[in-house]
């Protein structure tokens, strides 16, 4: 495909890139012109090529992928053809990337003055002390409070917010023409994803860095980038203006995409169906949580109240660290609080023997929480030989019903999650939840890290679920639209507390507490900024 033509010189040119993995093409003919402060969003499903396109512009492509046609320009020069040496010098100088995980990427075990000073020196600073103030300064730069001093800190003494300033520290470490961002803000509650994106911004503007920003979020991509280009299956299938491809798309694909968004202005599609009554099956009361020594304590949970029924879907939102992972693991007892009480059925939740298995949590990550040694039968087997439930032939049964019921192929049981899409393993992670009969679901951030379409399946798929089995169910996350699309009610926490519960239309179109209307405020539309 012909380059996006931007009517300036581009600093960087894509022309008909493709690139292989064995005799798989995961790109083909990828093309795109990108001049200095411009900024190109790069958008479409897991699979599409987003991230394997993003990796072929810095020849950082993992073992077995390969450039097989195309160039990629920098200012003229093919970094395609580039021998490693000279390409070396080009990475993180000329161009360089963001990456998705800032945990994953830093090195737990080195400060965060010590790996900045690796890039500067890389870079060519040879001065120690004129490093040591330059990385005050990239820190200073990106927004952490008191930079001199917290170069001496380790990852973990950093939010993730702050951790993914420090990538962004790091990559602007060269100086670079070219930004390349791949997910930055994927798994970040909506006010620091705003901090996030506004920093991008603001280096675009001000330091005239062109930006490619890949996203499975139209919403960020719509807030942040004059130009959109659209992949499926490793092709480009449209490319434009922000504003025009977002209000009348030329493809089906595009089409499609736009439909599976969650809107927050969609009224609750969970309320229009059904209204949850009767006793209460969980009721929270004056429920702590308390971490570290007694003299100084860590409170994650300060006096959380809540009431879930019966066949209702509860969201609860709230910013990183405001305590709603923790409330979530106390409910599954993988936690004791420190004061307060929680009742299933009117029974102590501590007494209750039949709580274990009525209780279920579907995790984040289903990757991570899926044994990559045990087929996916023996990890819907577990949770059934854990309580007791059957013989070996009606646990191979019933682990067939599970995976028909989350709507994959019951032979897929002898496979490994490896084998597993994304949103094949959020399945298989439900199906484990259900194994043993609930009727609470614990979902934490359960759709994420999924682009939308993908998300909208595994939706549909709770939703349906609800419906046929009565599941009362606690939705967990950071998106506020989606929380609506699927709760009857809304909680909202911040620092520990729940300022604010309702039905989940209300809190939206007229939230009472002012920690409400920020979060809201800063959920990104798909609304574009001006793209003149």
């Amino acid at each position: 495909m012909d380059a996006v033509t931007t009517g300036t010189d581009p600093v960087l040119e894509v022309r008909d890139l493709t690139v292989e993995f064995g005799a798989t093409e995961a790109v083909s003919g990828v093309g795109f012109a990108l001049a200095a402060g411009e900024s190109l969003g790069i958008v479409g499903e897991s699979g599409s090529g987003k991230s394997t396109t993003a990796l072929a512009l810095l020849r950082m492509l993992p073992v077995g992928g390969r450039i097989t046609g195309g160039s990629v320009l920098l200012d003229g020069r093919d970094l395609a053809a580039l021998p490693e040496p000279a390409l070396r010098e080009v990475r993180g100088r000329r161009i360089a990337m963001i990456f998705q995980d800032p945990m994953s990427s830093l090195n737990p075990v080195l400060t965060i003055g010590r790996q900045l000073d690796e890039a500067l020196r890389a870079h060519g600073a040879d001065r120690r002390a004129a490093r040591t103030a330059r990385a005050a300064e990239l820190l200073d730069l990106v927004g952490i409070p008191d930079a001199a001093q917290r170069l001496r800190d380790h990852p973990h003494q950093f939010s993730g917010g702050q951790r993914q300033r420090i990538m962004i520290a790091l990559a602007l470490a060269g100086d670079p023409d070219v930004l390349v961002a791949d997910e930055p803000t994927t798994a970040l509650d909506p006010t620091v994803q705003q901090q996030i994106l506004r920093l991008l911004e603001r280096i675009n503007r001000e330091r005239g860095t062109a930006l490619v920003l890949i996203s499975h979020d139209l919403g960020v991509i719509a807030q942040t980038c004059r130009r959109i280009l659209v992949m499926h299956q490793g092709r480009v299938v449209e490319h434009g203006r922000t504003e025009d491809v977002l209000t009348r798309p030329e493809h089906p694909y595009t089409e499609r995409l736009l439909a599976a968004v969650p809107r927050l202005d969609a009224p609750s599609e969970a309320a229009a169906h059904t209204t949850p009554d009767g006793a209460p099956l969980l009721t929270v009361s004056g429920l702590r949580k308390a971490y570290g020594p007694r003299r100084r304590p860590v409170t994650a949970l300060d006096g959380v109240d809540l009431v879930l029924r019966p066949g209702e879907t509860l969201g609860l939102v709230g910013e990183s660290g405001s305590g709603k992972s923790t409330l979530a693991r106390a409910l599954v007892r993988a936690h004791a609080p420190s004061a307060g009480e929680i009742r299933y059925r009117g029974e102590d939740l501590a007494a209750s023997r039949a709580a274990r298995r009525e209780i279920q949590m579907v995790f984040q990550d289903p990757y991570s929480s899926l044994n990559p040694r045990m087929t996916v039968g023996q990890i819907l087997a577990e949770p059934l030989i854990a309580h007791g439930l059957g013989d070996r032939s009606q646990r191979a049964a019933r682990v067939a019903e599970l995976l028909a019921q989350v709507g994959l192929d019951p032979a897929a049981a002898d496979r490994h999650p490896r084998a597993f899409s994304g949103g094949q393993r959020q399945r298989i992670g439900i199906a484990r939840a259900l194994a043993p009969g609930p009727s609470v679901l614990i979902c934490d951030e359960p759709v994420s890290a999924l682009d939308v379409s993908v998300q909208a399946q595994v939706l549909d798929l709770l939703t349906r679920l609800q419906r046929e089995l009565g599941l009362a169910i606690l939705f967990i996350a950071h998106d506020l639209a989606v929380v609506r699309q699927v709760s009857h009610r809304i909680a909202v926490m911040h620092r520990g507390r729940i300022v604010e519960t309702g039905p989940a239309d209300r809190v939206v179109t007229d939230p009472q507490d002012p920690y409400t209307a920020g979060l809201l405020a800063a959920v990104p539309h798909l609304t574009t900024r001006s793209t003149a």
